[in-house]
């Protein structure tokens, strides 16, 4: 077996043969006590935000056009719960926000995984995938509304289109990432003990590959779920972007704050999913 250290025709392959493959070691920061102790504090911290949001509107600091006051937010939360907004019911308008998500995320891993292999495996497809991915990874999908409109008008396959794209180049790179972070010498070991190339894709790169995957799902899930409320504010009569954005049309600011606070739940929540989802499905991440 050739030296780990100099590159083989296995680890050109693989498109490994230009990085350096050491085992990456988990540093766990504090214990269970410490962990508990900032679990307090961010308590300590929500707990603070919202007394200074009932001083701040008790005592007139703050004008009811700029933040509404508590009593405000609630009486309007029964309101929409029970009427809805524009004749729409509330979880209506969040439900729509949340299809689109799940629908451009689906859409751009399928796509992306694919596609991040291959660039990871071929120096083939990195060269020709390369360029374009790069060039338009650091664009910010905002950016792409107008033209999307020009192209696909505001129906719900532009939203889609949209999304698809925001996930699609963080998906890529996460896959190219996961298949350069394979230790080469588990290859060889592999293929020493007679594995295929199929079966070095699928019980070794595959899970070594999973970790960085599924940080660039949940990455992925973060920045879809910002965009589509972007772009419900630009074209759309349904989602909490196109809530917030009408309630701002009519000075509405407790139906604003509601909507932002409907965000940033949701947003929280899928951050907390994903993250149990990564500890039960990746097991082995930080393990060697």
């Amino acid at each position: 077996m050739s030296n780990d250290n100099n590159p083989s025709k296995l680890a050109i392959w693989l498109g490994l043969a230009d990085n350096s493959f050491t085992r990456q070691k988990t540093v766990k920061f504090g214990d269970s006590t410490a962990v508990n102790s900032g679990r307090a504090w961010g308590i300590i911290m929500v707990v603070a935000l919202l007394a200074l949001w009932w001083m701040a509107t008790s005592f007139g600091w703050v004008k009811p056009i700029y933040w509404p006051s508590f009593e405000a937010v609630f009486s309007r939360t029964g309101k929409l719960w029970a009427e809805g907004f524009r004749n729409i019911e509330l979880w209506d308008h969040v439900a729509i926000s949340m299809y689109r998500v799940l629908s451009g995320v689906f859409y751009g891993t399928i796509v992306g995984i694919p596609l991040g292999f291959a660039m990871g495996l071929s120096s083939v497809a990195r060269g020709m995938f390369d360029p374009v991915v790069e060039f338009l990874r650091p664009i910010p999908p905002l950016a792409l509304i107008p033209l999307i409109i020009l192209w696909f008008g505001i129906d719900e396959f532009a939203k889609i289109f949209l999304l698809f794209l925001a996930s699609l180049f963080i998906m890529t790179i996460a896959a190219r990432a996961g298949v350069a972070g394979v230790n080469i010498s588990k290859v060889h070991a592999a293929y020493s003990l007679g594995a295929s190339k199929t079966q070095v894709l699928r019980y070794v790169i595959l899970p070594n590959a999973l970790p960085e995957i599924f940080t660039g799902l949940r990455t992925s899930m973060g920045v879809c779920w910002g965009t589509v409320v972007a772009a419900e504010l630009v074209a759309a009569d349904k989602g909490v972007g196109s809530m917030i954005m009408i309630a701002k049309n009519f000075l509405q600011t407790d139906t604003v704050v509601i909507g932002i606070i409907i965000i940033g739940l949701i947003g929280y929540a899928i951050e907390m999913v994903m993250r149990k989802l990564e500890a039960r499905l990746i097991p082995w991440k930080g393990k060697g």
